[in-house]
This record gives structure tokens, C-alpha cells and sequence, in this order.
């Protein structure tokens, strides 16, 4: 290499490490990026799959941001939401009546959101004792009953209830309880 060369590839390196210096303090000064804070009402949003209602989604809502999304299924196949317990649930706003971790009824166990009664949309019928819930025992573990243990996409059918899987019900108990984040007081079905 050539002496001018040499002298050219110091002078680049000076200027460089000179720029390099002058700027680290103001980068030093910055702060990482914080992640959102999550803002506005918690919403629930179950919306309905006509071709195949053990495949439509259950999705929460910070204010007008998604947060989480889940598969979900209502119902034993029949759109029909004035059919009891093969039917999938009315369209409308639920209001949430209690959620619990440790729902210890008749048929449903475990992780739980009951939801108050609702006419059907011909009016004929009530649709009563409606969840969102999944299969497991009382203390969120597995059983050994099939109502009890999941064992694939079959089980995403219900009486008419909104049903998830076990792990993501529990992920969305969990988001629920965060205290940046909080209950919504309604489910809103939307076909």
C-alpha cells in the first residue's frame, strides 16, 4: 500500500471515529421504545362462521386494537340459533353474568364465562345456561371423560355455548386479569 494511501485510509478511519463519538451521547440519551399501552374498553367479539361454525373466531379488543384472537366454535354444526342445545348462539350483546376459574356445574367445569340469557332471532325460544368454556375438570387440568379432555377439532362443537380450547381460554383469563387491561362486561355475536 502506498504512503498516500496509508494516509488517505487513517484520515477515513479519524472521521469516522470522530462521528462515531460525537453521536454515541445522544444515543446513549434515548430510551428503548415502550410497548403500547392498552387503552380504551376490553371487547369481546365472537364472530360466526356460516360454512363451518366449529371454525369461527373469538377475538378481545383494547379499545379499537386487536389484542388476541382465537379459534372458537358455537353450536353442534346447526346455524339454526333458536335450536337448543344443537344450535349455535344468537346474534347480540351478552352480558357477562360471572367468570370463574373454577366453575364447578352440572356439565361445564373449570375456566368459565356465564353468560346471561337471550331470546333467539325468531323470538321463539330462550337461550339459557350459554358459556364461553372449554373441556376440562373443575381445577383446569385434563380428565379422563371425554367432556373432560380435549382431543382435537371435534371438540370445538358445543350445545350452543362458545367454546374454546383449554390452553386458550386460559391465555385469555390471563389477559383478561392484567391490570393494564381488565374484564369487558358483554360478548358481542356478530355473524
Amino acid at each position: 500500500m502506498s504512503s498516500t494511501a496509508r494516509h488517505l485510509r487513517a484520515a477515513v478511519i479519524a472521521v469516522a471515529m470522530t462521528s462515531t463519538l460525537a453521536l454515541a451521547p445522544a444515543a446513549a440519551a434515548q430510551k428503548p421504545a415502550a410497548a403500547p399501552t392498552p387503552s380504551g374498553p376490553t371487547r369481546l367479539v365472537f364472530d360466526k362462521n356460516w360454512q363451518k361454525p366449529s371454525d369461527s373466531r373469538l377475538r378481545v379488543y383494547k379499545g379499537a386494537t386487536l389484542w388476541a384472537e382465537y379459534r372458537a366454535g358455537s353450536g353442534l354444526g346447526s346455524t339454526n340459533d333458536c335450536a337448543r342445545s344443537r344450535g349455535w348462539i344468537p346474534d347480540g350483546t351478552w352480558k357477562i353474568r360471572l367468570k370463574s376459574r373454577t366453575y364447578n356445574g352440572k356439565v361445564i367445569k373449570g375456566y368459565a364465562i356465564y353468560l346471561e340469557d337471550m331470546k333467539c332471532s325468531a323470538g321463539t325460544a330462550s337461550r339459557t345456561e350459554m358459556f364461553i368454556h372449554s373441556e376440562m375438570n373443575r381445577d383446569g387440568t385434563q380428565g379422563r371423560g371425554e367432556s373432560r379432555r380435549w382431543d382435537g377439532d371435534g371438540d370445538y362443537e358445543s350445545n350452543g355455548c362458545v367454546k374454546l380450547h383449554p390452553e386458550d381460554i386460559k391465555k385469555m383469563f390471563r389477559l383478561f386479569t392484567r391490570e393494564d387491561f381488565g374484564w369487558p362486561t358483554h360478548l358481542r355475536v356478530a355473524s
